[in-house]
C-alpha cells in the first residue's frame, strides 16, 4: 500500500513536470511564431517597396529610351542649332527688334 501511495506521488510529480515543460515548449513556441510573424510582414513591405522600385526604374529606362530616340533625330539637331547655335533654316526670316 505504502509503495503505491509513493508510485501515485512519484507519478503525479513526473506528470507535472512534463506538464510544466510542455508548457513552457508551447510558449516558446508562440513567442517565436509571432516574432516570425512580424519578419513576415516586414519582409512584405520591403518587397513591395522594390517592386515599387523596379517598376519607377522601368519607366525611367522607358523615358531614357524615348529621349535617345529623339536625340538621335534630325527634330532634334534642328532645335539644338536653332537655340543654342543661333541658326536658322533657308527659307525662315529672322526678325530682332530694335533697342
Amino acid at each position: 500500500m505504502r509503495k503505491k501511495k509513493k508510485r501515485n506521488q512519484q507519478n503525479l510529480i513526473a506528470m507535472c513536470s512534463v506538464t510544466f515543460v510542455m508548457m513552457i515548449l508551447v510558449i516558446a513556441l508562440m513567442v517565436g511564431s509571432h516574432s516570425l510573424s512580424a519578419k513576415i510582414d516586414g519582409y512584405k513591405e520591403q518587397k513591395q517597396e522594390v517592386c515599387d522600385k523596379i517598376e519607377e526604374e522601368q519607366k525611367r529606362t522607358e523615358e531614357i529610351d524615348q529621349l535617345k530616340e529623339y536625340m538621335q533625330s534630325d527634330e532634334y539637331a534642328r532645335e539644338v542649332a536653332r537655340n543654342k547655335l543661333g541658326l536658322v533654316g533657308e527659307d525662315e526670316i529672322i526678325f530682332k527688334e530694335q533697342e
